[in-house]
């Protein structure tokens, strides 16, 4: 009967968890607890190679600390016994480890282990991983009940680890289902109602006999324009992450996010005409490297405190990085830089110009035909 209590307690205990990292990690402590095993851990099946040889693609490790992670330098990668046990999954216990015939030792700062138990971890069908223990304390080899306990151990592991895919999926579902909500109320609620508000401002500004005060409301409604502009390149972007679509929208998109921690705050980021439509893939592929190269450059020299990003697309293609810091022209380490900007846009038969924003700052821009290819005949080989 305590035996049976220890493998329901033990069982409880890896169930409790339902993120799966948790659980991976709760599996490793609790059979060491359970077989007194001094170490532990979980590996996690990988993709086979293009060999179709599988070897482990995660190690989730109890026992040893990260300073002696470091000394050892790398995690298993499923070789010797580990390597068997992911061709055999069946439970294998050992006294002494080194005298498997497929044992290739430890690397130089691995703690010596002697005492072996390793059991398959399945879902359904499915080999997920496999669980090993070595080291049983007070010198003693694992036990036949030790066995028990640990194949008992890993089939109530493979239903945690399925409940907790089965969780993440859920939450998957979760965000997309409030990303198409979101994008949603954007687009029926949101740009309806500041859509209306400019249409009355118009209307308003048409009873008004002071210029100046006219003038500000057309102001207002101009920038209204811009907002609805902004939230349908914001709904656009969820939708698309929803289907997984890398549109040149979505990565400039990512790219202005990515650069954020750099600059020290988010660009502004505007698109003009039909980007995703007109600009190929292989068109893409140069705007975004531009767009790169400019934001670098920004980051690097200029200092500023806000960077406005263009991508305008009609019969040309401009891509327009304005920033309000400190001028990069003439920067020499700018120039080889600007150099390759100015030669990828007329070897695309387009151009490209750095000039002084107003009151400071600068603005690049740089814009090619859309329907353009290589122009080997304008492009320096030097």
């Amino acid at each position: 009967m305590p035996e049976v209590q220890r493998i329901l307690d033990a069982i409880l205990a890896i169930s409790s968890d339902l993120e799966l990292p948790d659980v991976l990690e709760r599996i490793v402590q609790v059979a060491c607890d359970q077989t007194d095993a001094q170490y532990g851990a979980v590996g996690v099946l990988g993709a086979a190679s293009a060999e179709g040889e599988i070897q482990l693609g995660e190690f989730i490790n109890e026992g040893i600390d990260a300073d002696g992670v470091r000394k050892i330098g790398h995690y298993p990668k499923g070789l010797g016994i580990l390597g068997h046990l992911i061709h055999d999954p069946r439970p294998l216990r050992l006294e002494d480890l080194s005298r498997h015939p497929q044992s290739v030792g430890f690397p130089d700062g691995h703690p010596t282990m002697r005492t072996f138990l390793g059991v398959p971890i399945r879902i359904r069908n499915e080999v997920f991983g496999n669980l090993y223990l070595t080291e049983k304390r007070g010198g003693r080899a694992f036990t036949a009940s030790d066995e028990t306990l640990t194949v008992a151990l890993a089939r109530a592991a493979g239903v945690a680890i399925e409940n907790a895919r089965l969780h993440e999926r859920v939450q998957e579902l979760a965000v997309l289902h409030d990303r198409e909500r979101i994008a949603r109320d954007l687009h029926d609620t949101v740009i309806q109602r500041i859509f209306a508000t400019g249409l009355g401002l118009q209307g308003l500004a048409r009873l008004i006999d002071d210029p100046a005060v006219a003038d500000k409301i057309q102001a207002a409604v101009d920038d209204l324009d811009v907002t609805i502009r902004e939230i349908r390149g914001v709904i656009f972007e969820l939708q698309a992450n929803d289907r997984g679509i890398h549109s040149v929208r979505v990565r400039v998109l990512a790219l202005a996010a990515e650069v954020t921690p750099n600059l020290g705050f988010a660009p502004r980021v505007r698109f003009d005409g039909a980007v995703d439509t007109i600009v190929g893939a292989d068109l893409a592929e140069h705007v975004l490297a531009v767009l790169r190269e400019l934001l670098s450059n920004v980051i690097r020299h200029a200092h500023a405190t806000s960077v406005d990003i263009r991508v305008r697309a009609g019969l040309d293609v401009t891509v327009t990085v304005e920033d309000n810091g400190a001028t990069t022209i003439g920067e020499p380490s700018a120039g080889q830089g600007l150099a390759n900007l100015r030669e990828r846009a007329a070897g695309l038969g387009g151009s490209f110009s750095v000039q002084p924003g107003a009151p400071h700052g600068t603005v690049a821009t740089w814009s090619v035909p859309r329907d353009t290819g290589p122009r080997r005949s304008r492009v320096s080989l030097r």
